[in-house]
């Protein structure tokens, strides 16, 4: 399996950073010994030489504590990968893995989300995530549930799916920056908040003090160091009071900037080593470079003026530090220098944070399906048409197990709706949740779990299971009968695809047949496409009446020796005829 081969690769590479950057850390002691020793050898000595030791010590440990900070960057990124990997393997040999579910984003009302498991434990969307950002996170959900009816949309998909499913090793790196922090709804709805809010610059004449109040304060200093006159020394501890007392006028306006952010500027260098993979990368197909094109900026990289301003903002955390306030404010006015280059940025790039937000989400939503797609080189992607013709060959349940899984040939051309029965457990809402599932696969621009699929993209209808609303005060029945309500109205402006399982079922046995037989009658009258499961074998006469736009299929189930039951879930045409429910009850005594 290519992730286990991966696995121990990326094991491998960092069981050599790790010792790289050991290495690297000791060097740097060794750096900061000498140019301690060379510090005191100059003071005991007075040797000019040991103060050229020393500052060419001091630039040799600053650029040894950069490497290391790169390689410790690199290690967490290489780390991710290791772990990215033995969640595939996990994945795939057990169907489980830690992917996010996404359960808070199931909307309350949907046409086919909770009926289909399509958010939430054992999902859909939980198979398909390797997302972990917000903004990939709630991309991925909306294309789930914004299914596409646009075949010029949904063949853009595809081509973006097909050009990343190959890029593996980029795909898995994306995966893995995008996991070096996680952020969620709060941390992105803040750092909109204070993208949309205005820039409030600093005024000019405390940036004009910014900079004359250090000047003057040096120039004490020197003066005072080449005339020996303490006065002078005594203006610089004024001038240096001066500067405190400057800073506390700005800094309730810098807590505000930074309050309402946890570690921002880790957020933000994970987004902008996202963008600059995205930005490196060439890409083929349109829809992809369309998405890069929204990192542009008329003058730099997103990817650059992230990171910088991931710098402002660690710059500015700073002020929570005694010692670097009164030592870098007293002395330069560093975080009014700082607040004022954060305004200065805000004003010109703010407005880009939504796209470069937004182009993020995209990529990581189709990296998802990508590796969906690279996971499942068997599945088809569907070719569409505009003929209402919908048709799978060998379609499966994607979330089943290849060897539990049973795939069945369907074709809804003429006649377009299907009535199908079927014993409890023998697979008619299984079979009904496989449509609806793939329709949904067809319409993100994935494949779909067939070997065959050719698809008409048609808004999607579901009522196959529903909760009591009891915050609503509505029973089963009325919640069943209120969606339904909403199928027909929205069957009756644009030709949809309608799967039905069981309705009715809070009501008597003729009622809930009569019923039936009229929603039947409806979606002949709006010429729906689609299944409805039913129980009732009277309800299959509706065939008889209409020909031309209704068909029977069934699923049977075989009585052994008049012992066991055994289900093969093998779609088949007809009506059903073995009735296992009087058996099983024979078979545990309750009738005779």
């Amino acid at each position: 399996m290519i992730y286990q081969d991966l696995r121990l690769k990326y094991q491998d590479i960092f069981l050599r950073l790790e010792r790289k950057a050991s290495r690297i850390a000791s060097l740097r002691l060794l750096v900061a010994l000498l140019v301690l020793f060379s510090f005191y050898q100059l003071t005991q000595t007075g040797y000019f030489l040991w103060l050229i030791i020393a500052l060419v010590g001091t630039a040799v440990f600053a650029y040894l504590v950069r490497v290391y900070q790169s390689l410790s960057r690199e290690q967490r990124i290489v780390e991710g990968l290791v772990a990215v990997n033995h969640n595939e393997i996990q994945f795939l040999e057990q169907n489980e893995g830690p992917f996010d579910p996404g359960t808070e984003l199931q909307p309350e009302t949907h046409f086919y989300a909770y009926d289909l498991d399509i958010l939430g434990k054992n999902s859909l969307f939980q198979y398909l995530n390797r997302t972990a950002t917000w903004p990939g996170k709630t991309a991925l959900a909306n294309m789930l549930l914004h299914s596409l009816t646009n075949p010029d949309a949904i063949l853009a998909r595809q081509q973006a799916v097909r050009e990343l499913a190959p890029k593996l090793d980029w795909r898995q790196r994306l995966l893995a920056v995008a996991a070096l922090k996680k952020d969620d709804a709060r941390a992105t709805t803040n750092l909109l908040r204070w993208a949309d809010q205005p820039a409030i610059p600093v005024p000019l004449f405390f940036k004009i003090l910014a900079w004359v109040l250090p000047a003057a304060l040096f120039g004490s200093l020197i003066v005072g160091m080449a005339t020996g006159n303490s006065t002078w020394a005594q203006i610089a501890s004024g001038i240096f009071a001066v500067n405190l007392s400057v800073l506390g006028l700005f800094f309730k306006k810098i807590q505000g900037e930074i309050a309402a952010f946890d570690e921002v500027h880790v957020q933000l260098r994970q987004y902008g080593l996202l963008v600059e993979n995205m930005e490196n990368e060439p890409f083929e197909s349109p829809l992809l470079r369309d998405i890069v094109a929204q990192l542009h900026t008329d003058t730099s990289k997103a990817s650059t003026e992230i990171l910088y301003l991931s710098n402002l903002f660690n710059r500015l955390d700073s002020i929570a530090n005694l010692m670097v306030v009164l030592l870098f404010d007293g002395l330069f006015l560093f975080h009014v220098h700082q607040l004022d280059t954060l305004q200065r940025w805000k004003k010109r790039f703010a407005h880009h944070i939504p796209q470069w937000l937004n182009a993020i989400g995209q990529m990581e939503a189709l990296s998802s399906l990508a590796n969906f797609a690279h996971n499942n080189p068997d599945f088809a992607y569907p070719t569409l048409n505009a003929q209402h013709r919908i048709y799978f060959e060998e379609l499966g349940h994607p979330l089943l197990r290849r060897e539990k899984r049973v795939c069945n040939t369907v074709e809804f051309d003429q006649p377009r709706f299907v009535v199908l029965t079927g014993s409890n457990m023998s697979g008619k809402s299984t079979f009904l949740r496989s449509l609806g599932v793939n329709l949904v696969l067809a319409g993100t621009g994935a494949p779909v779990c067939a070997r065959v699929a050719q698809v008409h993209p048609l808004p999607l209808l579901v009522s196959m299971r529903l909760n009591d609303s009891l915050s609503d005060s509505e029973s089963y029945f009325f919640a069943e009968v209120k969606r339904l309500s909403e199928i027909v109205d929205f069957a009756t402006r644009q030709r949809t695809f309608v799967l039905l399982d069981e309705i009715l079922r809070g009501t008597n046995s003729d009622d809930k047949r009569m019923g039936t037989v009229g929603v039947l009658k409806k979606m002949v009258e709006l010429q729906a496409i689609g299944a409805i499961a039913t129980h009732d074998i009277e309800v299959c006469n509706t065939t008889l009446e209409h020909p031309d736009s209704l068909m029977n299929k069934c699923f049977e189930v075989n009585i052994v020796n008049n012992e066991a039951l055994s289900f093969d879930y093998v779609l088949r045409d007809g009506v059903c005829q073995n009735k296992s429910a009087s058996f099983l009850m024979r078979k545990m005594k309750i009738i005779a």
